[in-house]
């Protein structure tokens, strides 16, 4: 159970690449699942930007785990023609990047669709995200509130539809829609790549990973059992750049902690986790 890695969304501790790689570097964390560059989404940057990226990520010695993109955060009435280009880029950056792997979500419903609907319209915008991806890439799939793949059922009917796909399982996000985590690992983790540690309370408030309802410890305990090694850190314990965006215009929960810093609150949350591997 020893070989687990840490990676994190460092943009979390500051918007700017210096001070995530100095955030990384502090807390002994080698990968970047990466979202905000310098101020701007992954989705926004140019094959010229991630050869900078990639070089000074290389000088302070992180490398990419994941590519963090929005991919799947529009509205399945939106601009699918335009967000099918944003993906080309990402795909772009990522073999540059180094990154092998692409985090992406299951859409919003279009509001006038019925559940039917809505679930075929995903299914067919999923396909199309794979139409595009290179076998060298793994698409993972996040499931997040108000998108199709919000609950486990929807997840798994996802994930066993394209094989190809894999999941990101994140506790905090099914705490938020009312899912029961544990029977939600149970269905999903023979199809899920990766955590992003994450924990919330039942309003919905954010917390560091073990003090929520997300069953963090054993749901990080069963998955390096099982051979998982890499967790992403999510904190969501502090504003940060970008965020309003993430999150669809809702503000974020926390437990009504303050931390003088995003810095701050970034340790906290991996305190929080390797305080969980401690006792594992």
């Amino acid at each position: 159970m020893a070989n687990w890695k840490l990676s994190a969304f460092a943009d979390e501790a500051s918007p700017m690449i210096d001070g995530q790689i100095a955030a990384l570097v502090r807390n002994d964390i080698p990968y970047l699942e990466v979202r905000g560059v310098d101020k701007k989404n992954i989705k926004d940057i140019t094959p010229n930007e991630a050869k900078e990226l990639k070089k000074r990520l290389d000088d302070g010695g992180v490398s990419v785990w994941s590519m963090g993109s929005p991919i799947g955060k529009i509205r399945l009435d939106g601009n699918m023609a335009g967000h099918l280009e944003d993906f080309k880029r990402i795909l772009e950056c990522a073999d540059i990047l180094g990154a092998k792997r692409i985090r992406m979500f299951s859409f919003y419903p279009a509001p006038e669709d019925s559940a039917e609907a809505t679930k075929d319209k995903a299914l067919e915008a999923i396909s199309s995200l794979l139409d595009l991806t290179p076998n060298e890439i793994l698409l993972c799939h996040e499931n997040e509130k108000d998108i199709f793949g919000e609950n486990a059922e929807n997840c798994h009917l996802i994930l066993k539809t394209f094989p190809r796909l894999r999941g990101v399982f994140d506790p905090a996000n099914f705490v938020q829609c009312g899912v029961d985590t544990l029977k939600a690992w149970e269905l999903l983790k023979e199809h899920i790549d990766y955590l992003h540690i994450k924990d919330a309370m039942a309003d919905g408030s954010v917390v560091p990973a073990g003090e929520g309802l997300g069953n963090v410890p054993y749901i990080v305990r069963d998955y390096l059992s099982r051979g998982g090694e890499v967790m992403t850190l999510e904190p969501h314990l502090n504003h940060f750049v970008g965020l309003d965006a993430l999150e669809n215009g809702e503000s974020l929960k926390n437990s009504g902690k303050r931390y003088a810093s995003n810095d701050e609150s970034f340790d906290a949350a991996v305190a929080a986790l390797k305080g969980i591997l401690a006792n594992i």
